[in-house]
């Protein structure tokens, strides 16, 4: 993994939510009173429903949306008092829409990951591309247009362009939704070894416990716990979230949990 150490920033990032509520204009909250502590280097999963505030949370934590109440802190600093440049320089993003491609082949799309650097006098350069296109097995596809891309291939080009960014704290909206189990996986052992804070939303309740530190459940725009995996996700969690049944018990080959749901049967 010296590879992938070498594509993060230097100094993973502390991030302080308080009081956090967003909405649209004239409309009720979408989430609502979120405070939690995201520690230097952590890798915290958000879950929740469709339609949780998953999504909204985490823009109001990449500096998309700003929160029309309480504080989002960067190591100590506000995030909107900081410039967009500086935002960038410190926070990757890789999102669930489908990026533009601008007719850009795969190794220019991750180039564009240096941009926040490239005035800064930062000596890390194409080298990132040539590192990131063989960590994520993006090189033999390098010289393709981006658009000729798989949904899966192109998740893995838009990591590959995150890290490129050296982020000091990467967010990714359900990074695993076009990947197959195999790159899943991979990636989600990947992100489990960056020394860098991670804050990461996820459906599949398996890989958040396998690989997280902590979970973040969301349910009705509001924090609904927050712990480590073994605590926060039991069966009757889960039935108070996600409506399911559940059966929890251990990977015969890897020893961490494993689920099996199931719908009540109806009397």
């Amino acid at each position: 993994m010296e590879l992938a150490r070498s594509l993060v920033g230097s100094s993973p990032a502390a991030l302080t939510v308080e009081g956090l509520s967003w909405g649209p204009s004239h409309r009720a909250p979408i989430v609502r009173d979120l405070s939690f502590v995201v520690a230097p280097g952590e890798m915290l999963a958000l879950v929740g429903p469709n339609g949780a505030g998953k999504s909204s949370l985490l823009r109001c934590l990449y500096r998309y949306h700003r929160p029309t109440a309480g504080t989002v802190r960067l190591d100590g600093v506000d995030l909107w008092s900081l410039p967009p440049r500086a935002t960038a320089r410190r926070i990757a993003t890789v999102l669930q829409e489908p990026a533009s491609d601008f007719g850009l082949s795969v190794a220019e799309i991750i180039e564009l990951g240096l941009t926040p650097h490239q005035h800064d006098g930062s000596p890390h350069g194409y080298a990132s591309v040539e590192a990131a296109l063989e960590l994520l097995g993006l090189a033999p596809l390098a010289a393709r247009d981006f658009a000729s891309l798989s949904g899966g291939e192109k998740q893995r080009v838009m990591l590959a362009r995150a890290l490129v960014q050296k982020p000091d704290l990467l967010i990714l909206d359900e990074p695993t939704n076009h990947l197959d189990i195999r790159h899943q996986l991979e990636v989600l052992a990947l992100l489990a070894a960056l020394p860098t804070t991670i804050i990461v939303s996820l459906h599949d309740l398996a890989l958040a416990s396998a690989h997280a530190d902590r979970v973040l459940v969301i349910a009705d725009g509001r924090q609904a716990a927050l712990g480590p995996p073994l605590e926060i996700l039991t069966p009757a969690a889960i039935r108070e979230t996600f409506a399911v049944e559940t059966a929890i018990d251990s990977h015969p080959a890897t020893g961490r949990p494993r689920f099996s749901f199931h719908l009540e049967p109806r009397r």
